[in-house]
């Protein structure tokens, strides 16, 4: 399997601000790869350089084999973009937006209606084509700007916060769709995102992005392994939770407890397993348990683990941060 994409050391600087710092990493053919990152960490600007709208301050990438500096117009040929902002023609119909995109990169007009009609189809766009953009809701809209992006069928297709401003229902459609681009059409996605269930449900592999650099990379699921272990949360009744859990902290398996009173928070490998180990103990000391549940970590945890902190309160200090600059240019 050959790497679509090569990035290396790759930095942006603007002033004396870093908005992208000496990332590296590779993307293979046919896989979805997914930067995770608040506002403002340096996402869009990475793909803002790797689709040759902007030039870097150091470093280097190559698509497809070739160098994103040196060779834009063969790099442009294999790319798609769905830019994190809508760019559709909102008086043109669906049909015209994709007919115009089709045109202005050269597409073989005997090819045109056809490749209209498949991408039309494979995301469910039938009955929609002639009905002007600003007349659709926002999540058909959104369609139809992803279908442009792979409208000429490029190798690599740059999707920027994809479902930034649909609801909750027309991003698990919308992520539908993407995984079904993948499987039909063997393309190769690299996505941004600072929403941490759509990193989780789409992508083979995350990188997560701070302050601009990349701070880990891994699978989803290595990820949520490296961020801590499962835990398993008891529920007791009467207010006998001290002496279960002090019983609880004596068992072999057990590599941390917390506890008040009445839910004990037990930290375990294979916590599913233990659990009816944990319900002996509770019968032999006559502790009535009332409920028992396995939290497993999140990809949530995960970007906790690695950053120290949540991507809201991230959010909120990169906003911080914009505030305090331009203060500092009046």
């Amino acid at each position: 399997m050959m790497d679509i994409l090569e990035v290396n050391d790759l930095t942006k600087k603007f002033g004396d601000f870093v908005a992208v710092d000496h990332i590296s990493f590779t993307l293979q053919e046919g896989e979805i790869f997914g930067f995770l990152g608040p506002n403002g960490a340096g996402k869009s600007t990475a793909i803002k350089m790797l689709t040759t709208i902007l030039n870097p301050t150091s470093g280097e990438a190559r698509v497809c084999g070739y160098d994103i500096v040196r060779e834009r117009d063969a790099v442009r040929r294999n790319i798609g973009i769905v830019f994190q902002d809508p760019s559709s023609d909102r008086f043109l119909t669906g049909r015209e937006n994709l007919r115009y995109h089709a045109v202005m990169y050269h597409m073989p007009r005997r090819e045109i209606e056809k490749r209209i009609d498949e991408v039309l189809e494979l995301l469910d766009l039938k009955g929609r084509e002639n009905i002007p953009i600003k007349d659709c809701s926002a999540g058909i809209q959104r369609r139809f700007e992803v279908a442009r992006g792979f409208m000429t069928r490029p190798r690599l297709l740059f999707l920027d916060e994809p479902t930034v401003g649909l609801d909750m229902q027309a991003r698990v459609r919308l992520w539908s769709y993407i995984n079904k681009l993948r499987e039909e059409e063997a393309i190769t996605i690299l996505l941004t995102t600072h929403y941490i269930e759509e990193a989780d449900y789409l992508c083979d592999r995350v990188g997560i992005i701070d302050h601009g650099k990349i701070v880990a990379l891994d699978t989803p699921q290595n990820l949520k392994d490296v961020a801590g272990r499962e835990t398993v949360r008891v529920e007791v009744a009467n207010g006998r939770g001290t002496r279960f859990a002090d019983a609880l902290r004596e068992m072999e398996w057990m590599r941390d407890i917390e506890h008040d009173g009445k839910e004990i928070r037990l930290g375990v490998e294979d916590g599913e397993s233990r659990i009816p180990q944990i319900l002996t103990v509770a019968s032999r000391m006559g502790v009535p348990v009332t409920s028992v549940e396995v939290v497993r970590p999140s990809l949530e945890d995960a970007f906790l683990h690695f950053t120290g902190k949540t991507i809201r309160e991230e959010e909120g200090n990169l906003q911080d941060l914009r505030k305090a600059r331009r203060r500092r240019r009046r």
